[in-house]
Parts: C-alpha cells; structure tokens; sequence
C-alpha cells in the first residue's frame, strides 16, 4: 500500500515511516490523518513486523496541525462537521493501539498535533536540540485530540536523548535491541502496561475534546463573520 502523505520503508521486523510533507514542515492534514489511520489498520493483521518508527522528512518531525485547512469550507452537515473535527483523536488512538511497539523519533521541532503523535508511540527519541511546543491556547483553541490525558501521564516526554542528526539511527539501535528479545513476551508487557495506563485514565472518558474543538472553531467562524459585517 502506497501513502499520499507518508512514506514507508522496512528492514526485517522493522518498519520506518516518514511523515512526508517537507514542503509543508510536515504539518498534519486531513490527508495524514487518513494515511496514518489506514496504515495502522494495514499494521494489525501484520504479525512480521515488530517496531514501527516514526520520524519526519525534512529540517524537522512536524509543525502540527495544517491551519490552512482551517478556514476552508467544511462539511454543511453538522454530524459530518462533528466527525472531521475528532479526525485527529482517531488517528492518536491508532498509533497508541498499535499491538507493535512504537517509536517515535524527533529531529528539529515538534508542535501542537505533533506532539500528540509522539506521546501516542511508546517511546520517543529526541536529538539534542530538538524542542516541543503546544501553541494552542495562544490559538484560542483547546489541545485536542484526547491529548492531556496522555501528556499528563508522561513522567519526562523524551525517553531517549541522541546527538542532532543522529535521532533516527538510535531509534533504529533500539528498535533492533526490541527485536532481539522473544517477541510474545514483549507483546504481552506492551499489553500489559497499556492496561494498566487505561486504568488509571479516566479522563480519557470524562470529556470529548472534539466536542470542544469544533465549538472553539465554529466560535472562531462566527467572530471572523461579525467583523466582516462591521467592515
């Protein structure tokens, strides 16, 4: 399977995939979400490959979200518009549902959804002077995509720290360390700890960010066409 927005390599057990809008600084579009989504379906009836990586094509990992799709036209039907705005929070649930282990590897900068997408994967390897940013209140919108939850249970974002440049290749060596363990006990204490992560989580179910995010923005929607008719 081939991915308008993403690219995918792999070598064994291992599978690399790069988030592939460098023009972009690989901001999240609607496109990205359904690729990611998709190849997260493609990965649970993949029983060879143990380790997916994600990384970032390009100067840096990600600059989160697409605004520029923000002020396009969107779905008349307000289900339909309901929906679009949890894309996100389905393309989280994904990666973190993902039975392989994850790793997300971050060169340069990661913002806002960016961010979401590392706390999804199970471990995150920083380079040196990589930094994270989550712009969205100054935004005048929530940080979605059923993100707190998981951004408050991180005792220390970064799990691994490498020299710039080098993010990739000490995700790869720890990648091959995971391989080289017998892989049903690794599957089962990956299952394990996310069992007990879902217990201990009940703010997962006590809101739906999505709900908020597309009050944020149809507030936003409204504020834009009230000073239109002033103007």
């Amino acid at each position: 399977m081939t991915f308008e927005t993403l690219t995918v390599e792999r070598d064994g057990a291992v599978m690399t995939v790069r988030l592939n809008r460098p023009d972009k600084l690989n901001a999240i579009n609607r496109r990205m979400h359904l690729d990611l989504q998709a190849l997260c379906r493609q990965l649970a009836d993949d029983f060879d490959t143990r380790v997916v990586i994600l990384a970032g094509e390009g100067r840096a990992f990600s600059a989160g979200a697409d605004t520029s799709e923000w002020g396009q036209p969107g779905p008349t039907n307000e289900l339909e518009l309901r929906s679009l705005s949890g894309i996100g929070s389905r393309t989280a649930d994904a990666l973190e549902g993902l039975g392989q282990i994850s790793i997300a590897a971050v060169h340069g900068f990661a913002v806002g959804g960016a961010v979401v997408l590392a706390i999804a994967c199970d471990l995150r390897v920083a380079g040196e002077s990589a930094w994270f940013s989550i712009p969205e209140v100054e935004l005048g919108i929530p940080l979605s995509w059923n993100a707190l939850p998981r951004l408050a249970r991180e005792y220390g974002l970064v799990t691994h720290l490498a020299p710039d440049g080098k993010e990739l290749e000490a995700a790869r060596d720890l990648a091959a360390r995971i391989v080289a363990k017998p892989p049903l006990p690794v599957a089962l204490t990956k299952a394990s700890i996310k069992a007990i992560r879902r217990g201990a989580e009940m703010g997962d179910v006590a809101y739906s960010d999505g709900d908020l995010l597309l009050y944020s923005r149809l507030l936003q929607q409204r504020a834009r066409r009230r000073e239109k008719e002033k103007g």
